[in-house]
């Protein structure tokens, strides 16, 4: 099926279907996923209709155990190599040491000037 294709509204009732289809071969009952889920069993038919707030369609698929497929339908961005290249001046490259007034090199000699 060509996604991209569809419209927002026509993508979001095949993702409702899509959850509705995977609660019914997980052989669990609207009811019994809403108490699961922590929510309302109108959301989840609101959410098998498409039209589910992000937080909730969230919760029914933890509720069902296939938010680890979230991986492959919207996989985490890496950054491009001009984007790291971007991040690397803004990396620390020394600590500044202790803030006590005195300059680091007095600090690394106070040991050795004992009487």
């Amino acid at each position: 099926m060509q996604l991209k294709h569809l419209t927002p509204a026509a993508l979001s009732a095949e993702l409702g279907e899509r959850l509705k289809q995977t609660r019914l071969n997980a052989n669990i009952t609207q009811a019994e996923l809403a108490r699961r889920a922590g929510v309302s069993r109108n959301i989840v038919m609101n959410a098998e209709k498409g039209q589910a707030q992000l937080e909730n369609f969230v919760a029914l698929l933890l509720a069902l155990g296939v938010a680890e497929q979230l991986n492959s339908f919207l996989a985490k961005p890496q950054l491009s190599p001009l984007q790291l290249r971007k991040l690397q001046g803004k990396q620390r490259e020394r600590a500044t040491g202790s803030r006590g007034g005195e300059p680091a090199e007095d600090r690394e000699h106070e040991d050795t000037d004992q009487w």
